[in-house]
């Protein structure tokens, strides 16, 4: 875990993996249906799509009101908490849905009526929609959080992560530097009827960067609402393995600990068994201090 005192910038969190995570728990009822291809690469030199989203079968219907505006093939960008969103950050992405459409083996092998636009960013890009507007690109409020850029060739949304309706989406709200009490909590709550390794794996990368970012909110939680800090055990496995790896320690710890009691029976030096049980003369010294205490409590008056 981050330690509580340092603050990290959002450049030392890794963002991006865990808003991948978040998208495909955010359309896990339509799992079957989708292929998510993290950091698709658009050409041999590093020009990388964040997530590629492909819809397996042509009827099927994305549940999650993100994904309404899908199609086959799904070109998805994410801005972390504090980057800009231009409008020249969406005509890039625009393009990036261009470069890949010409990608194809054959010729328009990769229609350009079966591709989307996605773009989340968590704060409302007002200078943005602006400048759409400005150009002749409607901005139209289809659910609350997502806008849909009218007359462009190729179907775009824009979803800002904070208007999102409460109670939902609560993945996406969790991954924000100031993420609020409400949200996390049912986070944890919905996470913890989750049986998927798939699902669990994306939870965990959810929570690793959710904590870094609201390291103080988690331990203040965690002090009132003892019952959530045990689940967050449960679904972080960095903090599964921790524990894990500090029960071995401290077994090998008691296992030293005996032996050294018996060397000691046998008149061996405390030097020579610290060497023997590979500890410090310190700790065999507080062993043999710990046990004299604990006979002269325990012997007869």
């Amino acid at each position: 875990m981050t330690d509580k005192n340092i603050t990290l910038s959002d450049a030392d969190i890794q963002w991006h993996p865990a808003f991948c995570a978040d998208a495909e728990l955010e359309l896990y009822a339509n799992r079957t249906d989708l292929d998510f291809q993290r950091e698709f690469n658009l050409s041999k030199k590093p020009l990388q799509i964040d997530l590629l989203v492909i819809r397996k079968r042509d009827n099927a219907r994305v549940k999650n009101e993100i994904g309404h505006i899908f199609r086959r093939y799904n070109i998805i960008e994410y801005k972390s908490p504090g980057d800009a969103l231009s409008v020249d950050d969406f005509f890039k992405t625009v393009g990036y849905a261009c470069i890949y459409k010409g990608l194809g083996e054959r010729t328009d092998q990769i229609p350009v009526d079966q591709l989307t636009v996605s773009l989340f960013r968590k704060e409302h890009p007002r200078e943005m929609f602006s400048n759409l507007e400005k150009y002749g690109f409607p901005v139209k409020k289809k659910y609350p959080g997502v806008y849909y850029i009218e007359r462009l060739f190729i179907p775009a949304q824009v979803v800002v992560t904070k208007e999102l309706e409460s109670r939902k989406h609560l993945s996406l709200k969790v991954l924000s530097r100031n993420a609020g009490e409400d949200d996390i909590r049912g986070f944890i709550e919905n996470a913890q009827h989750l049986t998927g390794q798939g699902e669990l794996a994306n939870v965990d990368a959810i929570l690793q960067v959710s904590v870094q970012a609201n390291h103080e909110r988690y331990e203040e939680m965690k002090r009132r609402f003892p019952a959530m800090h045990e689940a967050l055990k449960m679904l972080m496995w960095d903090e599964i393995e921790e524990g894990r790896q500090k029960g071995i320690q401290e077994g090998r710890q008691e296992q030293a600990r005996e032996t050294a009691y018996e060397l000691q029976d046998m008149g061996m030096s405390a030097d020579k068994i610290a060497r023997a049980v590979k500890v410090s003369l310190e700790t065999v010294q507080k062993w043999f201090t710990e046990r004299a205490a604990l006979a002269k409590s325990t012997a007869p008056l």
